[in-house]
């Protein structure tokens, strides 16, 4: 007798740069979240689907929900707080190096208000040096939060993941199959290839442009004349012009060394050659404007 088909939503909330994309990537065996040392690099909600004979699970990658400075970060931490109330589980991914703090708090604070299962995920473990300080900091979210289970994991490293999707598996019920089996993102390519550029720009420019940085994919076209090769031309946008000269790089070698790097990636994703022509154009303040910000990709909805 064959097994009931289960299926659900799960949304993964925490503060910035705790792994969250780290940790779909890693259920999913591949890239379709951007991962940046940089705090704030997603900046919309991003589905993965995870989908076996048995079950689909549905992975919503949330912005790391943080102190807004501009409309930019209202939009990113409205993005995150909606998502709670429409999933099956959520998983609350805190940074198993860091001290828990006010930020910790104000998130706790959010699913108090939600009747929405939490199960806590503490990522880095392989980072850990000092056990008792890190159990030290799991108690006072314990304290503060009634958690329906607590896992220890590295996403980057892979250990305990399978647990943890196990567990996940466990908490859902009797479903649909929402997605394709073969489908493992709803995202379009073009926003996935705005983004693997973008990640590039983060990267490959360190601490020297800060999160100014928007892409847009202007065209993407199979070539008239080779039918594998398809051509993409995309628009990466700062606030400053000093930006711009950093990301274009002494001679055209920065921008040429992100395109490379990302290129790399996208054909993994678009399964062909592919030809990536950048330019990089300043538009002053752009986090602020919100004609902008719909231009580039965010307020798909206008947000309540």
């Amino acid at each position: 007798m064959s097994k009931t088909f289960k299926s659900g939503f799960v949304a993964l909330i925490g503060r910035p740069n705790v792994g969250k994309s780290t940790v779909i990537n890693q259920i999913l065996g591949r890239k379709i979240s951007i991962i940046s040392k940089k705090p704030q690099t997603t900046r919309n909600q991003i589905r993965g689907i995870y989908t076996t004979e048995e079950e689909q699970i549905i992975f919503i990658d949330t912005p790391g929900i943080h102190k807004p400075q501009h409309e930019l970060g209202n939009y990113m931490n409205k993005e995150s707080i909606s998502t709670l109330s429409d999933v099956d589980l959520i998983l609350l991914i805190i940074d198993g190096t860091r001290n828990y703090g006010k930020g910790d708090e104000f998130v706790l604070e959010l699913l108090k208000k939600m009747s929405t299962p939490v199960f806590l995920v503490v990522n880095k473990i392989d980072l850990i040096k000092n056990k008792n300080r890190l159990l030290e900091n799991v108690v006072q979210f314990q304290k503060n939060f009634p958690f329906e289970e607590t896992f220890y994991i590295s996403a980057l490293q892979g250990d305990n993941v399978d647990l943890l999707l196990e567990n996940i598996s466990n908490q859902l019920e009797a479903g649909p199959k929402y997605y394709p089996e073969d489908q493992v993102s709803d995202c379009p390519e073009v926003f996935i290839i705005a983004e693997i550029i973008r990640e590039k720009v983060l990267t490959l420019t360190e601490q020297e442009v800060p999160h100014s940085v928007a892409v847009v994919v202007e065209e993407m076209e199979k070539d008239e004349v080779n039918p594998d090769l398809l051509n993409i031309r995309a628009t990466i946008y700062v606030e400053r012009p000093s930006q711009k000269k950093i990301i274009i790089g002494s001679e055209g070698t920065m921008i040429k060394e992100i395109g490379t790097q990302a290129r790399k990636d996208i054909v993994k994703i678009v399964g062909q050659k592919v030809y990536l022509e950048l330019w990089v154009k300043v538009e002053e303040n752009w986090r602020n404007k919100k004609t902008q910000l719909r231009r580039m990709g965010y307020f798909f909805e206008e947000q309540k």
